[in-house]
């Protein structure tokens, strides 16, 4: 692995307070690999061998049942992903695949485990990203099941614009399809959902979101810090 792609690791959660020759160590055995788009990395119920960690690109996490499938989520660069498979040694229950060209480090997953055993820092950062996982999840279930299709559109929309010091015009980090099954729509409940949005605020031009009435679109959100995180706002920026 480059010298250069160190230091972006290093300042991850996860590996920012080890110890310097835990990191090292898992640096020697860690290689960086380049993923075409639309490559599956990883398939649900299989076990984990490896550890992902994406520094470019983006890598879309989903799971398929009965015929179907659906989208649990998006990483974006720097982070790791499936860490809880990593730690517990028990099947994927997701699947990763890469929405474009990506780049990735690889650590042997075994070789974690040990690390995790030895560098207790290692260990509480392990336990902080997956609180944080779970968290991140019990939101998104709760924002599926207590919103309707407008209100979480709106939700989605006022936080991509927190996230970006609530900036007026946004651009969707992901394909309108990828979207509409993350946020539990069919893309034609999607395109209705920004239809209907434009009456409250919203303006929309291709992959281009623009915020018109912060107030409008807010009242139809209600955002919650509890549902929404910390990125979101509950109340309008001065």
């Amino acid at each position: 692995m480059r010298d250069d792609d160190k230091p972006n690791l290093r300042r991850l959660p996860l590996f920012r307070e080890m110890m310097t020759t835990t990191f090292d160590a898992l640096m020697q055995i860690a290689y960086l690999q380049s993923f075409p788009p639309e490559l599956e990395l990883i398939k649900q119920g299989e076990y984990a061998d490896l550890l992902h960690v994406i520094i470019e690109g983006s890598v879309e996490l989903h799971a398929t049942w009965n015929g179907r499938d659906t989208v649990m989520g998006v990483v974006h660069p720097v982070s790791t992903f499936i860490l809880a498979a990593c730690v517990y040694d028990e099947p994927y229950l997701m699947s990763a695949r890469t929405l474009e060209r990506s780049q990735i480090v690889l650590i042997p997953v075994a070789d974690v485990r040990v690390a995790l055993r030895r560098d207790s820092d290692f260990a509480m950062a392990a336990m902080r990203e997956l609180a944080g996982g779970y968290r991140t999840f019990v939101r998104h279930a709760k924002n599926l099941k207590l919103r309707n299709s407008l209100e979480r559109l709106a939700a989605y929309i006022l936080t991509q614009s927190s996230r970006l010091d609530d900036a007026a015009t946004v651009t969707l980090p992901v394909e309108k399809r990828h979207l509409a099954s993350y946020l539990g729509m069919t893309p034609e409940n999607l395109s209705r959902s920004m239809k209907a949005l434009q009456d409250h605020g919203l303006a929309m031009q291709g992959m281009r979101v623009t915020i018109t009435d912060r107030a409008r679109l807010m009242a139809v959100a209600a955002p919650d810090r509890l549902m929404d995180g910390p990125d979101m706002k509950p109340t309008l920026a001065s």
